[in-house]
């Protein structure tokens, strides 16, 4: 009870003189005293708040990967648990580019957009074969690599090697939003991204890009999602009836039993608008399915 006080206390001062730098920056515009004073708010906040995770506590280049692949498209509730497990199975590169397939997505189950499971073990493999197991601290090389943009690419040179580089993701698109722009019309990356160079700290990056998450998490709690007024935003189709649902079934059955036909999880899958087919069409082409006399198999 006195923990969530004190955290309630200092979400509320933090609101106070967020509103007040907000202000600052409507009449100032972007000086280095609002530039400064958002920082010094953002870091007391931080200082106050900071959120724990296995992946910010003991940083190792592999364990920022695997967490920074988890968290695409995830939330941190969920990616938590399956991380740790993860972690225990698979804690090298090494372990991991030697792994089975199906075993691999056996520990991501759960996290769901199967791919990047399949990606995270090839970046492993890559990492291995082509780099000495030693992850390049360079952006445009992590983008060469499967299922890294160039945010994630970025966020993975800062998180290792505490590199100041720039980058958006949600939270920090929040953030930048929250503090420099109204309700009015849509935001464009190309203004963001300035705005989020002048402000990072180049003394602690890492640290900096765990206080904007952690403040964007407290504004989308306290004030609503405001990247829907980002131009990147895009709404997360719904999983129910979806094929991304019908692609998570079917791997879901061929890890409970190892072979299947096409038509028996054609019959599990029961899917209305006989999407199955296709669906499997796709797993095959994709590498994650065998097929051999019209028999499935994961991918080992």
């Amino acid at each position: 009870m006195l923990q969530h006080s004190l955290h309630s206390s200092s979400d509320d001062a933090f609101l106070e003189t967020a509103q007040e730098a907000r202000a600052r920056f409507s009449s100032e515009g972007l000086s280095s005293t609002v530039i400064n004073e958002v920082r010094q708010i953002i870091w007391s906040y931080h200082a106050a708040s900071r959120r724990s995770f296995p992946w910010r506590e003991h940083i190792t280049p592999y364990r920022v990967i695997v967490s920074e692949v988890m968290l695409q498209q995830t939330q941190t509730y969920r990616v938590e648990p399956k991380f740790v497990a993860f972690i225990e199975r698979f804690p090298t590169f090494e372990s991991l580019a030697n792994a089975p397939f199906d075993e691999v997505l056996r520990y991501w189950k759960g996290l769901g957009y199967n791919r990047r499971a399949q990606n995270l073990q090839r970046i492993a493999q890559t990492i291995r074969t082509e780099h000495g197991n030693s992850v390049p601290n360079n952006p445009e090389l992590l983008q060469k690599l499967p299922g890294l943009g160039a945010a994630t690419a970025s966020s993975i040179c800062t998180f290792i090697n505490n590199t100041p580089t720039v980058f958006l993701e949600t939270n920090v698109r929040t953030v930048l939003i929250y503090f420099f722009f109204d309700a009015s019309r849509p935001v464009h990356d190309k203004e963001l991204l300035p705005i989020a160079e002048k402000l990072l700290d180049h003394t602690q990056p890492r640290e900096w890009y765990y206080a904007l998450m952690d403040v964007g998490v407290l504004l989308k709690k306290r004030v609503g999602n405001l990247t829907r007024l980002s131009n990147a935003y895009t709404k997360q189709s719904r999983f129910e009836g979806s094929r991304r649902q019908i692609r998570g079934k079917i791997l879901e059955l061929l890890l409970a039993s190892p072979t299947r036909s096409i038509q028996e999880l054609e019959e599990l899958v029961a899917d209305k608008q006989k999407r199955t087919a296709h669906v499997i069409e796709e797993l095959l082409q994709e590498q994650f399915l065998i097929l051999k006399e019209n028999i499935l198999y994961l991918k080992k």
